[in-house]
């Protein structure tokens, strides 16, 4: 195997890094410098450019308002905005939903939900955990219930990234309660200006609205918006699980934090760190774990080149690469010291107070998606044949 680029794909990257150096705000070093109109105004703008240059769904197939090009091609969009700190991809629809649909979705579907997304024109949330069926996905209590041409939806969904954001969302309900748990549960499109669906904000410990609760009052879902087959979801959701553990956003910016540390070390207090040796060798040692993260990432889209669905691999490069960023921002504070603490907008606070927030939002990286000991157990049993219990 040859570890390295085509021509091609490297002057794909070097267009993409160019483009984003030019139009995200002078001085822009990512999302939590901002507020959160001024976040949600930059992703809208930022989305609309790059749909119109194709590059949201570039490895999508041209049908479906893709150019057709090769998953490593789209991972290298993906490396290129993560790394930048980039908004204007709507994870939730171009990772997640749509390589999904292109799997399990009708002809009708794919036409009616997939350029849309290609072209920037919508935002969609994902409607997984509940308040009791978090890391145990297949407990879930919401319910659908068959009513002529609709399903009748009752229940909630928590932890929702940017559903106050969303036009859509991708939706797990139990419709055979007396199935087993992994059975009986549909995969659904919902419109989120459908009536009776109230949204609830969730501010998390770094002060960020990004989570919130949504209840569904009864809410009708035409039965055309379900995915797969009814009582069989569960299928269609591990797969859409498969796209959204893989990824090389974790060590991309991984990366970027690494190299901005190695900055500060060099310029503050008389670049005195950056002559101690103890610095040096963390610092080098999360710059050489970044780059496994990537070649872990990459393995990841060449499979998918191959028309496979990364499971075991997606679960080792979710895991190595989130806690890779935990260990990033464990280093960046004990190098900061108290001012690490220091948020945006205080004069003082090194990097624009990214590594408090980087601290502070780590955390959770290990658990969305599913938990570092959910993709432990995927690792063991599917890929190494360990025997469960």
């Amino acid at each position: 195997m040859e570890y390295r680029f085509s021509p091609e794909e490297e002057a794909f990257r070097h267009e993409v890094r160019a483009f984003l150096r030019r139009e995200l705000p002078p001085g822009y070093i990512g999302p939590a410098t901002l507020g959160d109109e001024e976040d949600a105004a930059l992703h809208r703008r930022m989305q609309r450019l790059l749909a119109q240059r194709g590059w949201l769904t570039i490895g999508w197939p041209r049908e479906y308002g893709g150019q057709g090009a090769s998953p490593i091609l789209q991972t290298i969009f993906t490396e290129e905005v993560a790394y930048h700190r980039s908004p204007g991809v709507d994870t939730a629809g171009v990772k997640m939903l749509g390589p999904t649909l292109m799997l399990w979705g009708s002809e009708e579907q794919k036409r009616a939900f997939l350029p849309p997304i290609a072209r920037g024109e919508v935002n969609w949330c994902q409607g997984y955990s509940e308040p009791g069926s978090g890391s145990d996905l297949a407990s879930l209590q919401t319910r659908a219930v068959a009513d002529g041409d609709d399903f009748v939806i009752t229940g909630s969904k928590i932890w929702t990234s940017r559903a106050h954001r969303a036009d859509w969302m991708f939706l797990l309900a139990r419709t055979n309660p007396e199935a087993p748990k992994h059975r009986g549960i549909t995969f659904f499109l919902v419109d989120m200006r459908t009536p009776g669906i109230t949204i609830r904000p969730i501010i998390n410990m770094a002060g960020v609205h990004h989570f919130n609760q949504v209840f569904f009052d009864n809410v009708r879902v035409p039965k055309k918006q379900v995915v797969g087959e009814v009582d069989r979801g569960w299928y269609v959701a591990v797969t859409l699980l498969d796209f959204e553990r893989s990824g090389v956003e974790y060590p991309a910016q991984a990366r970027r934090y690494v190299e901005e540390l190695a900055h500060y070390a060099r310029e503050a207090h008389g670049g005195r760190m950056a002559r101690d040796p103890r610095w040096r060798a963390r610092l080098a040692e999360l710059y050489l774990e970044a780059q496994v993260g990537r070649v872990l990432a990459y393995r990841v889209a060449y499979l998918q080149g191959q028309k496979q669905v990364p499971n075991k691999e997606a679960s080792l490069s979710k895991v190595f690469g989130t806690e890779l960023l935990q260990r990033v921002a464990q280093t960046g504070m004990e190098m900061l010291g108290l001012y690490g603490l220091l948020d945006k907008g205080t004069p003082r606070a090194p990097l624009g107070g990214m590594i408090s927030r980087l601290w502070v939002c780590a955390r959770s990286t290990t658990i969305g998606a599913g938990t570092s000991e959910v993709q432990r157990t995927i690792i063991a049993t599917r890929g190494l044949g360990l025997p469960r219990g």
